[in-house]
């Protein structure tokens, strides 16, 4: 009897990302069946079953069939902007100088407490939108502009509602430990108490966050504060990951490492040390362009390190208000390719594979593989190197979600 399937991608060329194939994994004359949502195919034409039948046969004409993109580092649910900071820092502004005017992270975090749920959503749909056309059907949001209980879980709920209203997949990180809040009064280790006995618990309790995240940096928090962020996260079972090493090397690509984090994002200034440990330990090296540009920064992510080490890397928007207001996973890996140096597959792994591993769903997402969702992007390119190369340009054909 034929098989059967909901739909057949076929006269195609995938790029699978595959771990055990070379470079791109590519299959030159490639076909992707999908039943239930799931890959139950993907490869050559040739190996595929002669009798098999679908609901719908989709002629992809030669086209490019990659993953769907994945964004594993972004803070995409916030209040207000800071459009007016940045402008004001292009007439000469310091930093200090717009902090003391009430900017920075403070005025997002006012502008957050004053949203409710339904105005979050709203103000964030659009950044989503621009994501999803350019073919991304995974993403992360953080939280961590509330700074008190009410509004981190507001943010939280905000973000996990965009799953409801989009066709995208979006995975949460509670972010708690991001800045002080004004009313702290320069006490970071009572606020410090706060997230670990009151606000951590409450957003596990109400099964809001796929993750804990940390910000450990001289302007945030310490190596002793954040581990005890980590310990209380391991505590009630949820998985970390860290904002290391972006403007100094306090050691927190190592720290990471120590508790099996699933990523350490930014990571600008981390040492061998750091990147030894996070390739033994199976954390993810996250680079985040957008903010190395935004904030001209001049030291760059230890790219050779990593890959002397082994160290697998993602890539990400940042998107954020403050020092990545990018919203175009594709700009992302031109630059990670321009600034960074590094490859076409290295950047194409990074938003699908590499972003799949750094949330903890390589299982699920991030290659063409049987099993897997079925998201796809399908692209108007003769060769993925386009997808890196380009600057500005578009050239998603469509967006498979779930195999719709």
């Amino acid at each position: 009897m034929a098989e059967r399937f909901d739909r057949i991608w076929h006269n195609a060329r995938l790029a699978t990302m595959r771990d055990d194939l070379p470079d791109l994994g590519e299959i030159a004359h490639g076909l992707v069946a999908a039943r239930d949502g799931r890959i139950v195919f993907a490869g050559a034409r040739s190996d595929f079953r002669a009798d098999a039948d679908a609901a719908e046969w989709i002629d992809c004409a030669g086209r490019w069939i990659t993953p769907g993109l994945v964004d594993c580092h972004t803070h995409l649910v916030y209040g207000g902007n800071r459009a007016h900071e940045f402008e004001l820092r292009l007439r000469g502004a310091s930093y200090e100088e717009i902090a003391r005017a009430g900017g920075g992270i403070v005025s997002t975090v006012a502008a957050t407490r004053a949203a409710g749920e339904a105005e979050l959503v709203a103000s964030a749909l659009p950044r989503l939108d621009a994501l999803i056309g350019e073919g991304v059907t995974t993403l992360e949001i953080k939280s961590g502009y509330g700074l008190d209980t009410d509004t981190e879980l507001r943010q939280l709920r905000a973000a996990r509602a965009l799953a409801r209203v989009r066709p995208v997949a979006i995975r949460t990180s509670f972010l708690g430990a991001h800045a002080l809040p004004v009313e702290a009064g320069g006490d970071k280790d009572r606020y410090i108490d706060l997230v670990c006995r009151e606000m951590l618990p409450a957003v596990a309790a109400a099964g809001l966050a796929d993750a804990v995240d940390a910000f450990m940096e001289g302007i945030a928090f310490s190596a002793e504060q954040t581990t005890r962020v980590f310990a209380a996260a391991r505590a009630l079972g949820l998985p970390v990951k860290l904002h290391a090493d972006q403007l100094s090397n306090l050691g927190g690509a190592a720290l990471a490492a120590k508790f099996s984090a699933l990523s350490a994002d930014h990571l600008e200034h981390t040492d061998e040390v750091g990147a030894s440990a996070m390739a033994q330990a199976g954390t993810v090296a996250v680079l985040l362009p957008g903010a190395f540009y935004f904030i001209r920064e001049t030291q760059k992510p230890p790219v050779e390190l990593f890959r002397k080490h082994g160290v697998r890397i993602a890539l990400a928007t940042d998107c954020n208000p403050g020092s990545s207001p990018l919203t175009s996973l594709l700009l992302t890996m031109n630059m990670g390719a321009t600034l960074f140096r590094m490859t076409v597959v290295e950047c194409l792994a990074g938003v699908t594979r590499e972003g799949g591993r750094a949330l903890g769903m390589l299982s699920e997402v991030g290659t063409l593989e049987a099993g897997k969702w079925c998201d796809l992007a399908i692209w108007d390119v003769e060769r993925p190197a386009e997808l890196v190369y380009r600057i500005g340009f578009n050239p998603l054909h469509r967006r498979i979600w779930r195999g719709q």
